[in-house]
C-alpha cells in the first residue's frame, strides 16, 4: 500500500471517530442535563408534599406558591413559614422519597432563627438508615426564608451516573475500539517501515554483491583464455582478485546469516573475565593493518580499567563494529578516538569519529535492524544496517547498554556502559 493511501485510511479513520466521539460526548451531556433535570423535579415534588405535611401538622399556611428552591444542583431549602420538628421532618423526608422512588444518600439541616444558624440534623444512607458523623459540607443559610429547612444530596452525582450506566458501557466501547484502531494503524505503519527497511536492504544487499561477482566475473572471462597460461603472473593477479571477492561475499554471507542465528535462537555467551583495554588495542591494531584507508586511530585507555565478564567473541566484533562504523562514515581520511573511564562503579567506553555526525532525528533508529540513515539514492558508503544493531543486540545479551551522546556537535561519539560488578581476573 502506497503511503498516499495510507495517509488517506489514518485520516479518514480519525475523523470519523473523532466525529463518532463528538457526537457521543454531545448525547452524554444532554442526557446527564436530563437526568438531573429530573431528578431535580422530581426531589422538589416530594419536598413540596413535605411542606404541606408540615403546614397540616401546624396547622399553617405556605407563605407561597412554590415554597422549595433548589441553590444548586444538589442542595434545596424549603420555606414551612413556621417551627420545624426534627423528628416530624425526618419522618416526612424517609415517607416521600422512599415513595417517590429517590434512592440516594442526603442530610439535612433545620434554620434557627434565633441564633441565625443552620442546625445539622442526620445523614441517611441511601437505604434510610442514619449514619453518624457523617457531615459531607455545612449547608449554607437562605436570606429570604425565615423558617425553612435544607436538603443536600451528597451523593447526587453518583446516582445519575448509576442510571447511566449503559451510556459509560457504550462509551468504553467506543474508547476500546478508538484503541483497537490506533493499535491497527501502528501496526500497519510498522509493518510499512519494516517493508521498506527490507526493500532497502535487499537493494543494498544487490549492490554489495553485485561488485565481487562482476569481478569474479571478468576474472574467470580472462582466467578462461587459453592464452593465460603464458602469462602466470596475470593469471596469480586475476586467482587472487577470485579468491579475495569470493572472501568478501562469504564475510556478507555470514554476517546476514548471523543476524538471522541471533533473532532465531539468541545469543550463546561463553562468558569469561576479560580486559577490555587488550580487546580495544588488537581490535585497533587489525583496524590499521587492513584498513583500505588512512585512518588515525587515536586511544586513551584508563590504566585502572577492571576486568569484565563477557562473550570474547561477541565484545570483539563489538568493538570491530564500531570502529568499522567510525572509519565507513568518518570521510577520506578518518580520525577516531577510542577511551575507556571508570565512572562510580561504571565502565565507560566511548567511540567517537570526525565524520558528518547523525541528526538527532535518526540517532535512536540507527541500532534497528535494516536501518539506514537515509542518502536519497546516494550508496557511497556500503552496508545492510545490521552492524549497528549487531552491536546492540550484543549489549542488551550482556545487560549493558549503548547509545549516542546528543550533545555532540561534530562528528558521532558511541558511549557505552557496563555496570562493573567487581570482578576479580582469574
Amino acid at each position: 500500500m502506497r503511503f498516499k493511501h495510507i495517509r488517506f485510511v489514518v485520516l479518514l479513520g480519525a475523523f470519523a471517530i473523532v466525529g463518532i466521539i463528538a457526537v457521543q460526548w454531545y448525547f452524554l451531556n444532554k442526557e446527564w442535563s436530563n437526568k438531573e433535570k429530573q431528578f431535580s423535579q422530581t426531589v422538589m415534588i416530594a419536598l413540596r408534599n413535605v411542606a404541606t405535611k408540615i403546614h397540616q401538622v401546624n396547622n399553617t399556611m405556605p407563605s407561597g406558591v412554590n415554597p422549595v428552591r433548589q441553590l444548586s444542583s444538589n442542595y434545596f431549602v424549603v420555606d414551612v413559614n413556621s417551627v420545624i420538628d426534627a423528628n416530624i421532618l425526618e419522618h416526612y423526608l424517609k415517607i416521600e422519597f422512599a415513595r417517590i422512588n429517590i434512592h440516594t444518600d442526603f442530610e439535612y439541616a433545620i434554620y434557627n432563627c434565633s441564633t441565625d444558624v443552620m442546625e445539622y440534623g442526620n445523614y441517611f444512607t441511601y437505604n434510610g438508615s442514619v449514619k453518624e458523623d457523617a457531615i459531607s459540607v455545612d449547608l449554607p443559610k437562605y436570606q429570604e426564608y425565615n423558617y425553612y429547612f435544607g436538603v443536600n444530596f451528597p451523593l447526587m452525582s453518583n446516582t445519575i451516573a448509576g442510571d447511566m450506566a449503559n451510556w459509560f458501557f457504550m462509551m468504553g466501547i467506543l474508547f476500546v475500539s478508538v484503541i483497537f484502531f490506533a493499535y491497527a494503524i501502528f501496526v500497519i505503519l510498522q509493518q510499512k517501515r519494516l517493508s521498506e527497511m527490507q526493500r532497502d536492504f535487499i537493494n543494498n544487499m544487490t549492490h554489495e554483491f553485485k561488485t565481487p561477482i562482476s569481478s569474479i566475473n571478468i576474472s574467470a572471462d580472462v582466467i578462461s583464455d587459453p592464452k593465460i597460461i603464458e602469462e602466470p603472473a596475470r593469471l596469480l593477479t586475476y586467482g587472487s582478485v577470485i579468491k579475495q571477492e569470493i572472501n568478501r561475499l562469504n564475510e556478507q554471507v555470514d554476517k546476514v546469516l548471523q543476524i538471522a542465528r541471533i533473532e532465531k535462537s539468541g545469543f550463546q555467551l561463553k562468558r569469561e573475565v576479560l580486559d577490555l583495554n587488550q580487546i580495544i588495542a588488537k581490535v585497533v591494531e587489525n583496524c590499521l593493518a587492513h584498513s583500505g584507508k588512512k585512518i588515525s586511530i587515536e586511544t586513551e585507555l584508563d590504566s585502572k580499567m577492571e576486568p569484565v565478564e563477557g562473550d570474547r567473541l561477541h565484545v570483539t566484533n563489538l568493538f570491530y563494529n564500531l570502529l568499522d562504523n567510525a572509519v565507513k562514515y568518518g570521510g577520506d581520511s578518518p580520525s577516531v578516538v577510542i577511551k575507556t573511564s571508570l565512572n562510580r562503579g561504571k565502565i565507560i567506553v566511548t567511540v567517537h569519529d570526525d565524520g558528518p555526525g547523525i541528526n538527532k532525528l535518526h540517532q535512536k533508529r540507527v541500532f534497528r535492524k535494516f536501518y539506514r540513515i537515509p542518502t536519497a539514492n546516494v550508496h557511497d558508503v556500503k552496508g545492510f544496517g545490521l552492524g549497528l544493531f549487531y552491536v546492540k543486540s550484543i549489549c542488551d545479551a550482556h545487560h549493558w547498554t549503548i547509545s549516542i551522546d546528543p550533545l555532540v556537535v561534530k562528528g558521532t561519539t558511541f558511549v557505552l556502559e557496563i555496570v562493573n560488578r567487581n570482578i576479580t581476573a582469574k
